[in-house]
C-alpha cells in the first residue's frame, strides 16, 4: 500500500498548483475583466460550489467505480483550466472554475476514499496528512511560481503556466491504476450506490454524534479558510496595504509554509494522542487566526497567516474521527457526504464575502471565529464523555 499512497500523493501534488496561484491573480482578474465585488466573489466561489454539488454523486459513484474516478478527475480539471485561462467574459470564467471544481472534487474524494479503504489502523492520520502534505506542496509551488513570473505577463497566461504540472498527474495514471486493488468480479455493478456490501452482512448504521461533529468541524474549517484565502488576504492586501501580486503571494506563502511544516508532525501527534483531542486545539488556533486576519494591521495579518497555516495542518483530522465512526462498506458514501460540508464551506466563504463587499468582510471573520470556538468546545465535551 506504500506505493499506492505515494502515487496518490503525486497526483494530489500535481493537481493543486492552480489552487495556490489563483488567489494571487484575483485583483488583476477584477481589474482586467472589470468585475465588481459580487462577480469576483462568484468566480472565486464557483470552484467550491461545483465541488459541493458534485460531492454526493461522486461519493455514490466511488462505491463501485473508484478506478474510473481516478481517470476522470484529472481530465475534467485540465478542461476547466483551459476554459478559465481563455480569458473570456464573466460567464466563461465561472464555467472554467466550475469545471475545475468538479475535476478536483473527483480526484480528491477518490484519493481520500482509497486511503480510508486501504490504510486503516493507527497510521491513518499520518497517511491522510501525507496526502494533504503533497497537496499543500503543490499549492505552495503554485504560489511561488505565480509570484516569480513577470508582473507584465497577463493573468491568464500566468495562471496557465501554473496549471502545466497537471500533466504529471495524467502521466502517472497508468501506474496508479496498477496499484489500485480490483474489486472481485460479481456481475454488473450499479453506477451509484450508498454501500458496497449487500445481503445479510450489510449494516445500516446511523450517523453518531461524533460523526456529526466531524461534519460540522470540516465545514467550519473550510468556510473560515476559504474566506481568508480566496477573499480577505488578496483584497485586504491589495486595497488596504497596497500590495502587488508578489506581495499577496508572500502572505499566502506564510500560510502554506507553516501548514507544510506542521502537517506530518501533527499527523503523528494525532495517531499517538488521539485525533479528537488534537482537533480541539486546531479549531481554537484557527479561531484566533480568523480574528487576526480579519481585523489586524499588516503585521498582525502576517501573524494570523502563520497561525492559519498551523491550524490548516489539521484539515484532515475530522476525517479520522469520521472513519472511526463509519463501517467500511459506507466509507465512500460518508466521505462524499463529508466533502459536501467542506466544499459547501469553500463556496460559502468567498460568496458571502463578495455579497457583503470587501469593507464588511471582517464581520464574517468574527462569525467564523465564533463558530470554530463553539465547535471546539462541543468536540472537547464529546471526547471527554467518550474517554
Amino acid at each position: 500500500m506504500t506505493s499506492l499512497i505515494a502515487l496518490l500523493c503525486l497526483t494530489s501534488f500535481s493537481n493543486t498548483f492552480s489552487l495556490g496561484a489563483f488567489p494571487a491573480i484575483l485583483p488583476e482578474l477584477a481589474r482586467g475583466g472589470g468585475l465588481v465585488d459580487w462577480q469576483l466573489g462568484a468566480v472565486a466561489s464557483a470552484f467550491g460550489f461545483a465541488r459541493m454539488t458534485a460531492d454526493i454523486p461522486i461519493g455514490l459513484f466511488l462505491t463501485h467505480h473508484l478506478r474510473r474516478a481516478v481517470v476522470i478527475g484529472p481530465g475534467v480539471l485540465a478542461v476547466g483550466a483551459a476554459v478559465l485561462t481563455s480569458g473570456g467574459p464573466f460567464p466563461l470564467l465561472v464555467l472554467g472554475r466550475l469545471l475545475m471544481g468538479v475535476g478536483h472534487a473527483v480526484g480528491m474524494v477518490a484519493g481520500l476514499t482509497a486511503i480510508l479503504h486501504y490504510r486503516t489502523g493507527p497510521s491513518l492520520a499520518s497517511a491522510l496528512n501525507a496526502y494533504e502534505f503533497s497537496a499543500m506542496i503543490g499549492i505552495l509551488c503554485g504560489t511561488v511560481l505565480i509570484g516569480v513570473l513577470p508582473s507584465g505577463l497577463a493573468w491568464n497566461w500566468a495562471l496557465l503556466a501554473t496549471c502545466a504540472p497537471q500533466l504529471i498527474g495524467l502521466l502517472a495514471l497508468p501506474a496508479l491504476l496498477r496499484t489500485l486493488p480490483r474489486y472481485p468480479s460479481a456481475g454488473p455493478r450499479p453506477l451509484f450506490a450508498r454501500q458496497a456490501a449487500a445481503g445479510p452482512d450489510a449494516r445500516v448504521t446511523a450517523i453518531t454524534p461524533a460523526a456529526a461533529l466531524a461534519f460540522v468541524a470540516g465545514g467550519a474549517i473550510a468556510v473560515a479558510y476559504s474566506t481568508v484565502e480566496q477573499f480577505s488576504i488578496p483584497l485586504r492586501g491589495s486595497r488596504e496595504f497596497g500590495l502587488e501580486r508578489a506581495g499577496v503571494a508572500r502572505l499566502l506563502l506564510v500560510v502554506q509554509i507553516f501548514d507544510i511544516a506542521a502537517l506530518l508532525p501533527l499527523g503523528v501527534l494525532a495517531d499517538r494522542r488521539g485525533t479528537g483531542r488534537v482537533l480541539v486545539a486546531v479549531l481554537l488556533v484557527m479561531a484566533g487566526a480568523s480574528v487576526l486576519v480579519g481585523f489586524g494591521t499588516l503585521p498582525l495579518v502576517t501573524a494570523g497567516c502563520a497561525l492559519y497555516g498551523l491550524s490548516m495542518a489539521g484539515w484532515m483530522l475530522p476525517l479520522g474521527v469520521l472513519r472511526r465512526e463509519t463501517p467500511p462498506e459506507h466509507v465512500a458514501w460518508r466521505t462524499g457526504l463529508y466533502r459536501v460540508c467542506v466544499d459547501g464551506g469553500i463556496f460559502l466563504g468567498p460568496f458571502l464575502a463578495g455579497l457583503l463587499g470587501a469593507g464588511r468582510a471582517p464581520v464574517l471573520a468574527g462569525v467564523w471565529a465564533a463558530a470554530l470556538a463553539v465547535t471546539s468546545l462541543l468536540f472537547l465535551v464529546r471526547e471527554r464523555r467518550r474517554s
